[in-house]
C-alpha cells in the first residue's frame, strides 16, 4: 500500500491502551491519519512512501498536549516577576491587556508561543484568551491543532465592553469554527470570581448548545477557596456545581486547593483537570494532589498557563516538574512515575481536552499528530531503554529537553523538521515582539512613576478635582458639643453614625502627595460592626487657599474604591514608608444656616493622642461659595465655644507624627 510519510527504524512509544513500544518500529501516514504502527520490518512489508525518514536513535512519541495556557501573553513574559498572583494580575497584566490586547496584538503573541510550542514538540494548545477568532485562524494557518478558548468575565474585557456582548459573539465564534479539522472552538467563563452565576450558566448553556467544552479556572489559590466558602458556603466545585457548570464538557485549570470529594465530584461529572505544576510554583499557589485525582480517576492533563506566569511553553519541563513535585509532595518515589507523567503529556491531555478520540496517541485511524525526539545526546547518554523498553519513560521525562524534539507533525504535515519552523517566520516574529515590549515598557515606565497613574490602572478613580473646607480643633471633652448638637434648635441633626477608621498611610520618595488606604467600620450601639467600607484617597501636597479661623481649602484629591486588601496596595505601590492611625468617630451629618456641614467628634486611639478632636468640613465647588461656607463653619466654631487657639490645621497623621 502506498502512503505518504514512513517514519522508520525509530523507538516507537505509542502510549496506546497496551503502552506498546517498538524498539525498531515505524508509523505509517497518509493524508491527516495514521495508517500504521509496529516494528519497521513489518511496515516495510507491506507499505510504501513517496517520503521515508530515518529515525534512528531517535524516539517516535505522540505530540505533547498543552491543556491550559494563554499564548499571546507570550509578549507580557517577564514583564512583572516575582509578585504575589493578585499583585501580579491586578497590578500589571489586566492594566497592560486593556492598554494593548488588540486582534493585532493576539496575532503576534500567538505566533511567537505557537513557534515555541511547536519546537517543545507541542501538537495541540488549549487557548484561552480574547479575540479568540483571530488567534484561531493564526494558529489554523500555522497548522496546529488547538482549542481556542474564548474569555468571558462579568467586567469589560479587552474585546468585550460587556457580558451580554461577549456571550453573543462567542457564541458566532463557535458556530464559524465547531467543524474545523485543527480548531475545536471553546467558551471560556474565566473563573468563579469573576462571572456571576447568571453568566456561568448562560455559558454553560452556549457550550451545551453547540456540544463543545467549557474551559474554567478552578481554586488556584487558597485565598480563592476560602473565599468561596465564606461568600456561598460551599467549595469552589460545589459552588460551579450549584451554578450548572459540571453540566458540561468542563476542562478545569489548576484545581491546587481542591479536596478528594470535590475530585470525585469532577470524575462524577466527566470534567477533567488540566495541572499547571510550574506557574503554581511561581506564583506560589501551592501543589495540587495530582496522585489523588489520578487514583480517584478524574482525567488529568499538564498545562504550562501563561508564559507570563510560567514563563516558557517547554512541556519537557512540565513533565518532568509532575512527576518531582508528586514525589515530594507526598513523600513518595512511587507517586507520578515517568510513565504515568508522559501519558499525562499525551493521551491523558487528548482526553482532558475531550479530544482523546482522535489524537494523543499513535494508534491507527488517529490524527497524524507526532514528534521526533533526539536520543542520541550527551545529556541523554547512557541508553539503557535498549536493555528495558519501559525505560524509554524514564529517559524522556528525567532526561529529555525541548531541545531534542527534531520534527513535529500535525495532521500529517510537519511544522518543523531537523529543527527549523516550516510554517512560522521566526525571525520576523521575534522583531516584531520586540518592538511590542518596547512600547508596553514605555508604558509601564511612564506609569510607575506617577501614583495617580498607578492608581488609575486598577481602580475606577474619580477623576475630577473635590475640594473640602474643613477646621479642626482640640477640645478635653467633647459631651457639650454634643449637647449643643442635639438640643440647638438652629442646628438640624440628617444622620448621626458611629464608626472606627483604620487609616494607612503611603508615603512616596519623590512625591507630596500620599495615598491613604482607610477602613471605615460602621458600629452599633454595643461596638458591633454593622456594615464596613473601604476607600483610596489621593491627596496632594499643598493647601489651596486658608480663610479666617484656620479654616482651609483642602487641596485636590482623587477617590478610588479599595476593593483589594492593604497588603495588596502595600507591595503594588511600594511606598518609601507607611503610617497607620486608628480613630473612633461620632459624625453629626447636620443642616446650619442651610448649609451641609459634617461635624467629627474623634479619638486618636493609635498612636494614642489626649483629650478629642473636633472636625468640621463640607464639600464646596467654587471660591466664592467656599469663603460663605468658611464664614457658616466660623459660626459653628463660636456656638461650640472653640476659639483659635485650640484650632489646627495639620492632618490627624501629621499631629501623631510630631
Amino acid at each position: 500500500m502506498e502512503v505518504d510519510i514512513i517514519l522508520n527504524n525509530g523507538f516507537v512509544v505509542t502510549m496506546d491502551e497496551q503502552s506498546r513500544v517498538y524498539a525498531d518500529g515505524a508509523v505509517a501516514v497518509k493524508g491527516d491519519v495514521i495508517v500504521a504502527v509496529g516494528a519497521a520490518s513489518e511496515i516495510a512489508s507491506h507499505y510504501t512512501a513517496a517520503q521515508t525518514i530515518d529515525c534512528a536513535g531517535h524516539a517516535i512519541t505522540p505530540g505533547l498536549i498543552n491543556c491550559h495556557t494563554h499564548l499571546p501573553m507570550t509578549l507580557l513574559r517577564g514583564l512583572a516577576d516575582d509578585l504575589r498572583l493578585d499583585v501580579w494580575l491586578y497590578g500589571y497584566m489586566l492594566p497592560a491587556e486593556q492598554k494593548f490586547v488588540s486582534p493585532e496584538f493576539v496575532r503576534l503573541g500567538a505566533q511567537l508561543a505557537a513557534a515555541e510550542a511547536i519546537r517543545s514538540g507541542v501538537t495541540c494548545v488549549n487557548d484561552m484568551y480574547y479575540f479568540e477568532d483571530t488567534i484561531a485562524q493564526t494558529l489554523a494557518d500555522i497548522g496546529m491543532r488547538a482549542l481556542c478558548s474564548q474569555s468571558l468575565m462579568n467586567f469589560p474585557t479587552p474585546d468585550s465592553s460587556s457580558p451580554d456582548e461577549s456571550l453573543e459573539f462567542t457564541d458566532k465564534f463557535i458556530a464559524k469554527w465547531k467543524h474545523h479539522p485543527l480548531i475545536v472552538p471553546v467558551i471560556a467563563p474565566h473563573a468563579p470570581y469573576t462571572c456571576s452565576p447568571q453568566l456561568m450558566r448562560r455559558c454553560t448553556e452556549i457550550a451545551l448548545k453547540h456540544d463543545v467544552p467549557l474551559h474554567i479556572h478552578i481554586a488556584e489559590t487558597k485565598q480563592e477557596m476560602e473565599d468561596s466558602r465564606a461568600q456561598h458556603g460551599m467549595s469552589v466545585v460545589n459552588w460551579i456545581k450549584k451554578c450548572g457548570v459540571l453540566e458540561a464538557k468542563v476542562i478545569a485549570a489548576h484545581c491546587v486547593w481542591i479536596d478528594q470529594s470535590e475530585m470525585r465530584v469532577l470524575k462524577n461529572a466527566g470534567a477533567s483537570i488540566s495541572h499547571n505544576p510550574a506557574a503554581n510554583l511561581k506564583l506560589a499557589s501551592g501543589i495540587a494532589n495530582t496522585q489523588d485525582m489520578l487514583d480517584i480517576g478524574v482525567m488529568v492533563g499538564i498545562g504550562t498557563d501563561g508564559p507570563a506566569s510560567n514563563n516558557d511553553l517547554d512541556h519537557f519541563e512540565e513533565m518532568r516538574l509532575v512527576a518531582l513535585l508528586a514525589k515530594g509532595h507526598t513523600r513518595n518515589p512511587l507517586a507520578i512515575p515517568a510513565k504515568t507523567a508522559l501519558a499525562m503529556a499525551t493521551i491523558g491531555g487528548a482526553r482532558a481536552c475531550h479530544i482523546g478520540q482522535i489524537t494523543g496517541s499513535l494508534e491507527v485511524g488517529k490524527r497524524a499528530d507526532l514528534i521526533v525526539v533526539n536520543l542520541d545526546t550527551l545529556h541523554n547518554t547512557p541508553a539503557f531503554y535498549l536493555r528495558d523498553p519501559n525505560a524509554i519513560y524514564t529517559q524522556l521525562v528525567y532526561a529529555g529537553k525541548a531541545a531534542d524534539v527534531r520534527d513535529t507533525m500535525v495532521n500529517g504535515k510537519f511544522l518543523m523538521r531537523d529543527r527549523a519552523l516550516l510554517t512560522v517566520d521566526e525571525a520576523k516574529i521575534r522583531a516584531e515582539s520586540n518592538a511590542m515590549a518596547r512600547r508596553i515598557s514605555d508604558f509601564l515606565a511612564e506609569r510607575e512613576g506617577d501614583v495617580l497613574r498607578k492608581l488609575a490602572a486598577i481602580s475606577g478613580v474619580q477623576q475630577e478635582k473635590s475640594f473640602e473646607v474643613q477646621v479642626k480643633a482640640r477640645v478635653s471633652d467633647i459631651q457639650p458639643l454634643i449637647d449643643i448638637i442635639n438640643n440647638d434648635k438652629e442646628i438640624t441633626v440628617v444622620r448621626h453614625v458611629h464608626y472606627k477608621q483604620y487609616d494607612t498611610y503611603f508615603y512616596f520618595a519623590e512625591e507630596k502627595s500620599r495615598l491613604r488606604y482607610r477602613e471605615d467600620m460602621r458600629v452599633d450601639a454595643n461596638s458591633n460592626v454593622t456594615t464596613s467600607r473601604y476607600r483610596l484617597t489621593l491627596v496632594g501636597g499643598q493647601t489651596e487657599r486658608e480663610f479666617p479661623h484656620s479654616i482651609v481649602l483642602s487641596r485636590v484629591r482623587f477617590m478610588a474604591p479599595a476593593d483589594r486588601s492593604l497588603r495588596f496596595y502595600r507591595e503594588y505601590f511600594k511606598p518609601a514608608r507607611e503610617m497607620q492611625v486608628e480613630k473612633d468617630r461620632l459624625r453629626w451629618e447636620v443642616i446650619f444656616e442651610d448649609d451641609e456641614l459634617f461635624v467629627n467628634l474623634d479619638r486618636v486611639l493609635s498612636p494614642a493622642r489626649d483629650g478629642y478632636f473636633v472636625e468640621i468640613k463640607s464639600r464646596t465647588w467654587s471660591v466664592r461659595d467656599a469663603e460663605r461656607k468658611a464664614a457658616v463653619i466660623g459660626k459653628l466654631l463660636a456656638r461650640f465655644g472653640i476659639g483659635d487657639e485650640l484650632l489646627l490645621r495639620q492632618e490627624y497623621v501629621d499631629i501623631v507624627a510630631q
